[in-house]
């Protein structure tokens, strides 16, 4: 596959002529339906499980407030922007597609290593698109690490218009706070995202674009 950087206008017709990126699409979408297939039944063994109840004394400052509408602008309206980007910039879309992929199988590792109970106080997060991936229990487990802000982390770390950026990163800035003002998550989960975000999104441009995308 010939070398095109993510922000520059390559459309679909002109992407879907190289054969390289159609398998790569072919496959990612594979990939990305084979990790998120499992998440219901995974969320609802997690939820099961006993966990640990941290002493989070930022989580103990702070008094729990339903902040779901705010978390889901937030999050949708940044989500919309990575749709746009991913129709005008088939790498982009590509970039996106497998780093969210190798993400989830991030958490799916550090969620059944790091056994934890829901944080004290927690408000249930109410979104409804969301939680379609969750099945039929609400789940309050799935916290080391924070989905929502590595999520949004990770948009931040593919787009490369600097307005992009920006609009990712103070989205990021606010639900990373915002979880945990609704005692959704631990300090430490919020924390640790995005460094597995990093490290998810770094080996994807090193194993599945080896320096194609710029």
């Amino acid at each position: 596959m010939r070398s095109i950087s993510v922000d520059t206008t390559y459309d679909w017709q002109l992407a879907w002529g190289d054969r390289a990126f159609r398998k790569k699409t072919f496959a990612g979408v594979f990939f990305f339906v084979a990790v998120f297939t499992g998440l219901p039944f995974f969320f609802q063994h997690i939820q099961q499980r006993p966990g640990i109840l941290l002493n989070d004394w930022i989580l103990g400052a702070v008094h729990p407030y339903n902040v779901s509408a705010l978390i889901f602008i937030c999050i949708w309206t940044t989500l919309a922007l990575t749709l746009i980007r991913a129709y005008k910039q088939p790498q982009f879309f590509l970039l996106m597609l497998y780093s969210y992929s190798v993400l989830s199988i991030f958490r799916y590792i550090t969620i059944s290593l790091v056994l934890l109970d829901a944080p004290a106080g927690l408000i249930p997060l109410v979104d409804p698109i969301s939680n379609l991936f969750y099945g039929k229990t609400f789940i309050t487990k799935d916290l080391f690490f924070s989905g929502h802000t590595s999520s949004l982390f990770l948009m931040y770390l593919c787009f490369s218009k600097k307005i992009d950026k920006y609009i990712a990163l103070i989205t990021t800035s606010l639900v990373a706070i915002l979880v945990l003002v609704q005692h959704v998550h631990y300090t430490i989960d919020v924390l640790a995202a995005p460094i597995f975000t990093f490290i998810a999104f770094k080996i994807t441009k090193k194993l599945i674009f080896s320096g194609q995308i710029g």
